[in-house]
Order: C-alpha cells, then sequence, then structure tokens
C-alpha cells in the first residue's frame, strides 16, 4: 500500500516494494478477509433482472474452497489452465480465487467471443477446464474436437446435455469449505491474459501471482490513495480483461472493498448513471468509450444523484474537454493511467496530490521505472519522442508469452520492456502519449499521433467518436484521415468536414489537421473498446488504391 505523503515527491522518496516471497493470490484476496473479518461483503450482485445479492467473504471463501477442491478431484493439478467464460458473477471472482488457490493458472475469457477467438486461445493454452454458462457451452460444445486437452467442462446455469458441461453448483453440492491452499512464490505464473489481437494473432501473456502487488500501487494512485473510508467500486469494464480483473476486482479485494458486479449486455449512459446512484459508488473505472457515451448523453437523470469520490480511465488518452465534464457532471477530476496487457498501471495522474495536466498521462507510479528509449533501449533525454520503456524485473511485468519465446524476445531492448507505444517525456516527470508506433502518422515530414486529434475532434459538439489514420498520400507520404461518428442531431454535410477542420487547425496546428474526413455510421472497435486503428488504415489505403 502507498505511504501516506502530500506530494507525489514524497510519495515516491517514501515507497518501497514489499512483495512476500511465497504469495498466493487466491488466499491474500479471499481467506484473508474471510479470517478477519467473515461477515465483511466482498461482493454485491445484481443480475440483469435487478435481483441483489450481497456476498460475504466468508460466502466467498466457502465457495471458491469447494470449487477448487472439485477441480482437484477432476484432476486439475498446479500449473493447469482454467478457463473462466463469464460475465461479471460471483462465481467469476469464485472460481479465479478457486483455480489460484490451486496453483493452476487462470485464464480470463471474454462472453462474447466467437467460435475462432475461443477456440485459438483455449487450444494455445491447452486449457484442460472451463467454467461457463449456458451460452459458453454452447460455443465450446461446436469446438470441443478441436480441444484435445480439455476433459472438464462445468456450467454455473445446470447441466446442458447436447455440451457436455456439468452443474457446476450440483458438483460442488458435497465438497469440502474448507481447502489448504497451495505454497506458490510470488514469480509462479497465475494468469494467462491474451492481448486484443489488434496487431496479429493474440498473445497470451503470462504473469505470476506478483502481478496483483505490483498492480496495487497503480491503482491506489488513480483512485486518490485507495482506499478509503466508505469506498465501494464498480467498473462497466469485464472482468474478462485486465482493466477489470486485476486493476478493479482483485485490487479491492485485496484491500476488503466491496466490488459491485453489474455488466449490461449493452452499455447505456442513463443506466450505468442510474446504477452509479443507487449503488452509492464512491470509485469508478470508466474507460474512454464509456466516458465519452456518458458524455455524450448529457447529464444524469434527475433522480440519479452521484457520490463518487474517483473516477479512474486509462486506454486512451484523456483530453481537457472529458476533463472539464468530468469536474462537471461527475464532480471528480478524472485520474488517467497507462499501461498494457505485459506490464500494466506503470503511469498514472493523482489529483489527490498532484495538478491534472490534460493531454498528459501522469508520472510514474512509484516502483516502476518508466522512461522513454530508443529501439535498442536506451533512454532518451527529455522532449525527446521514443518508445515507452520499463525496467526489468518490475513486480507488475509479465512472465513471457505462451508458447512464443521469439515474440517474448522480441518485446525486450537491453534493460527494458518495450510497450510499443511513442511518448514523450517532459522535464518534470510528467509523460505524454503520442501514440502507438504503428500509428504514427507520418506527414510532409511531421510524425503525427492521433490521439490528441480525436480528442480535438470529440471536443466539437456535432462529434460523437472519432478515429484517425494516415492515408497514403504520393506528394505528403500520408495525409491525415479522420472517420467520424456524429452526435445525434447532426447530419453530415460538406460544410460540416470543413468547420471540424478547422476546429482541429485552430486548436492544434496547421499540419496536425485531417485534410480528409469521412462520416462513419460506426467505428471498428475492440472488445476492450478500442479504436482498432488497423482497420481504419486498411480502409484509407483501399480508398487510395480505388482512386
Amino acid at each position: 500500500m502507498l505511504p501516506e505523503a502530500d506530494s507525489y515527491e514524497a510519495l515516491s522518496a517514501a515507497f518501497s516494494w514489499h512483495v512476500p516471497e511465497r504469495y498466493n493470490i487466491g488466499h491474500d484476496v479471499c481467506d484473508k478477509w474471510a479470517g478477519i473479518d467473515p461477515d465483511r461483503v466482498a461482493i454485491v450482485s445484481i443480475s440483469e433482472d435487478g435481483v441483489r445479492e450481497e456476498i460475504s467473504f466468508a460466502a466467498l471463501r466457502a465457495l471458491s474452497n469447494r470449487i477448487a477442491n472439485r477441480l482437484a478431484r477432476d484432476g486439475v493439478r498446479p500449473g493447469d489452465r482454467v478457463g473462466v467464460l463469464l460475465p461479471q458473477a460471483v462465481e467469476t471472482a469464485a472460481t479465479h480465487i478457486a483455480a489460484l488457490k490451486l496453483g493452476a493458472i487462470t485464464i480470463p475469457l471474454f462472453t462474447l467471443f466467437g467460435d475462432e477467438a475461443l477456440s485459438f486461445r483455449l487450444g494455445d493454452s491447452g486449457a484442460r477446464a472451463v467454467v461457463t454458462n449456458a451460452q459458453g457451452a454452447e460455443k465450446i460444445a461446436r469446438i470441443r474436437a478441436d480441444l484435445p486437452d480439455l476433459s472438464v467442462l462445468y456450467s454455473i446455469e445446470g447441466p446442458h446435455s447436447g455440451s457436455g458441461a456439468s452443474d457446476l453448483h450440483a458438483a460442488i453440492a458435497g465438497e469440502s469449505e474448507d481447502f489448504t491452499v497451495a505454497d506458490t512464490s510470488r514469480d509462479d505464473p497465475a494468469i494467462l491474459i491474451y492481448t486484443s489481437g489488434t496487431t496479429g494473432q493474440p498473445k497470451g501473456a503470462l504473469h505470476a501471482h506478483r502481478v496483483l502487488p505490483g498492480h496495487l500501487p497503480g491503482v491506489e494512485m488513480s483512485h486518490d490513495l485507495f482506499p478509503q473510508p466508505g469506498d465501494w467500486i464498480w467498473t462497466p469494464a469485464d472482468w474478462a480483461w485486465i482493466g477489470g480483473l486485476i486493476d478493479v476486482l482483485l485490487p479491492a479485494l485485496h484491500h476488503g472493498i466491496t466490488v459491485v458486479a453489474r455488466r449490461f449486455s449493452k452499455f447505456t449512459a442513463e443506466e450505468a448513471f442510474r446504477l452509479m446512484a443507487r449503488e452509492k459508488i464512491r470509485n469508478a473505472f470508466l474507460p474512454p468509450t464509456a466516458l465519452k457515451l456518458l458524455r455524450a448523453s448529457g447529464r444524469p437523470p434527475e433522480d440519479a444523484r452521484l457520490c463518487l469520490r474517483t473516477v479512474a480511465s486509462g486506454g486512451e488518452t484523456l483530453g481537457a474537454e472529458l476533463l472539464d465534464w468530468g469536474r462537471e457532471v461527475l464532480g471528480v477530476t478524472i485520474n488517467e493511467f497507462y499501461g498494457q496487457t505485459e506490464c500494466n498501471m506503470i503511469v498514472s495522474s493523482c489529483a489527490a496530490i498532484m495538478e491534472p495536466r490534460p493531454g498528459l498521462m501522469g508520472r510514474a507510479v512509484p516502483g516502476h521505472d518508466v522512461r522513454i528509449v530508443d529501439a535498442a533501449g536506451q533512454p532518451l533525454p527529455d522532449g525527446t519522442p521514443g518508445l515507452v520503456g520499463v525496467r526489468r524485473g518490475d513486480p507488475v511485468m509479465f512472465l513471457r508469452y505462451w508458447n512464443n519465446p521469439a515474440a517474448t524476445e522480441a518485446k525486450f531492448a537491453g534493460d527494458f520492456l518495450l510497450t510499443g507505444d511513442m511518448g514523450v517525456r517532459e522535464p518534470d516527470g510528467f509523460l505524454r502519449f503520442v501514440g502507438r508506433d504503428d500509428d504514427i502518422i507520418t506527414s510532409a515530414g511531421y510524425r503525427i499521433g492521433p490521439g490528441e486529434i480525436e480528442d480535438c475532434l470529440i471536443g466539437h459538439s456535432a462529434v460523437a467518436m472519432a478515429g484517425v489514420v494516415g492515408k497514403p498520400d504520393p506528394v505528403r507520404t500520408e495525409i491525415v484521415k479522420a472517420y467520424v461518428v456524429l452526435a445525434a442531431g447532426h447530419e453530415p454535410s460538406d460544410d460540416l468536414a470543413r468547420a471540424l477542420q478547422e476546429h482541429v487547425k485552430t486548436r492544434l496546428a496547421a499540419h496536425e489537421y485531417p485534410r480528409e474526413i469521412a462520416f462513419v455510421d460506426a467505428l471498428p472497435m475492440t472488445t476492450t473498446g478500442k479504436i482498432i486503428r488497423r482497420d481504419l488504415r486498411a480502409r484509407a489505403a483501399g480508398e487510395t488504391d480505388a482512386g
């Protein structure tokens, strides 16, 4: 936990890592609190039809131990992979905790994955067991023949004869509520999370048990020195992603803070506002896309009174427009943070101890040595664009890519892990995100990052979403091309396109304005809500070829 401090400098000076040599995430986030305060609420589960249930740490311990005993009886051993194909639910948390107590490796899986995505991840990992629901069981039934290592399949919604899935709750009914937690070290593998696949086949980032202690400083900083009395946290981000699982669920349980489990089948601003008001949510992790949808909807309903203490956001850089809206409507300064699946929560802002800087993603979280480096891993001077790098040996850093030693080796240069993102470090230590290395636009000798242009565009009242890429150009190498989704009440026109171009030109720089604007109904997005610029670049290149 971060030490008490009234400034970033004092916080950094006082910080030191305390990661036990023998450590197990499952014990830490569940059994520890079941022993200290068994009746404390761990999870508030809210079903699609609004049924609300509070689950104590004692109940979570009992459930996870029964699942662990059942998996062990089924032949799951330390090091085996256990897929968790579930939405936000008590069983999702309990299955992760159970497998981790057992010494197995959990694989978070998104419920909206199609057959090919699931087949690749389960096949590549050699998963031995999967816990899912009825929908997931049907998907796995279609690909079961391609998964020779999969021998255990449970559904939390009863047996499914066609899929071969057994009823999880029936199977664990007779199991003991006691379980001896595996004596794992901090470096033993624990969680295998596949990257979103925006560049080629997904890669499995294998994390050790130390990944949770490694995350804590960043989580605490992004939520203004979390935890504080009365904290109560929720995120619309699925627990299948690192942002939901290790940025929210596990850190909150580590601190004994209640997590609200309520994922919408379709995110709507009104329902999100009402949930945060009804549950008196104090802390929320809201990805940029969710923030933009909330902002586009206007203000919360009259009967939805918010009581937020903190909002954290990561994935894309926020700008002054969203930060101003957050203060006005949410009542908080949104704290940006930065990281990636392989090495997450390494940079953050923290309004409690430092002034927010619109357009900058924050400073290195204490304990993480984050530098701007060249392709060889050599640190660059402040003010020089380069790759965001993290020094080896960091507790939050992944162990390796699963079955991919070449990709693991390519991820490092010298003493640093290379994130693949371009950035600039200011003299005071603030870091500016420039863009993905392959997202950089080269135009008339300028290197232009798309994020700032996208942020500028959504600052216009007519724009709901924007994606910016480089379009091949025989004179300038590339021109800036923007794909724009309009806000309700606005129609595409040449006049509006010119107004948006002028909007960017006057707010950023003449060489950064989009020389072409295309109005579209939707942008290609990953399941985590990030714009797939690769698809937009392919579209832009196709337009050039067609022309």
